[in-house]
């Protein structure tokens, strides 16, 4: 009964390790009739530190990321954000309250990774940002660039700046708050993200309604 028992709970957990690892959302078609030029947004763009709770819904959250690296051109499967070597090394992780989710822009999708509540980590000693309802991590998967590995760590970090900056134009079109950061508990994310060390945890962003629209 001992042996039973024992196999019963190693079938409950691969169970429920195979359910986390297959949920998906398939993210809405985003919507990118935006009134805001691209002028007006260069000229307002700014980070802001102040978050706040309100839910930030799946139509607006598609607009987000298909501008962050989304695909432009189906044809070609090129992403809105320069990429070293067309490489598309940078991974985008969606972090909120009810776990964390890998960012697949070929299907416009979202695929969860873990069902815990990583903000915290993400926030670092700067605990108010984890209010913020969305945090992205971005990450450089430095396999991506193949036998190029003396420069991946550079290129990594470069492409993370292109989609660091177009979030941060997208959150300014859409009256969202967000900064860019590098704090974060960088070995604990990895942990919980399931990376291996080809990955490299660059930049997050914190990214919520102003206070305003908080209601």
């Amino acid at each position: 009964m001992k042996l039973k028992r024992i196999l019963l709970s190693l079938l409950i957990c691969m169970t429920s390790v195979v359910a986390l690892s297959q949920e998906k959302i398939s993210l809405p078609k985003p919507n990118l009739n935006i009134d805001m030029t691209l002028i007006e947004a260069l000229q307002q763009r700014h980070s802001t530190r102040e978050f706040f709770q309100k839910a930030i819904d799946d139509n607006t959250l598609s607009i987000i990321l298909w501008a962050a690296c989304g695909i432009n051109r189906p044809e070609s499967g090129h992403i809105t954000a320069p990429s070293a070597i067309n490489a598309q090394d940078i991974i985008v992780f969606v972090c909120r309250e009810n776990g964390a989710w890998q960012y697949e822009p070929n299907t416009h999708s979202l695929v969860k990774v873990t069902d815990k509540d990583l903000r915290i980590d993400i926030a670092g000693f700067q605990t108010d940002m984890a209010k913020a309802p969305i945090m992205l991590i971005l990450a450089s998967d430095h396999k991506r660039f193949g036998d190029r590995q003396n420069g991946a760590s550079r290129m990594g970090t470069i492409d993370s700046g292109y989609v660091s900056e177009n979030i941060s134009l997208i959150c300014t079109a859409l009256n969202l708050n967000t900064v860019p950061r590098m704090t974060m508990n960088s070995d604990n994310l990895k942990r919980e993200l399931k990376l291996n060390e080809t990955f490299d945890l660059l930049i997050n962003h914190p990214i919520s309604y102003p206070k305003d629209t908080n209601n």
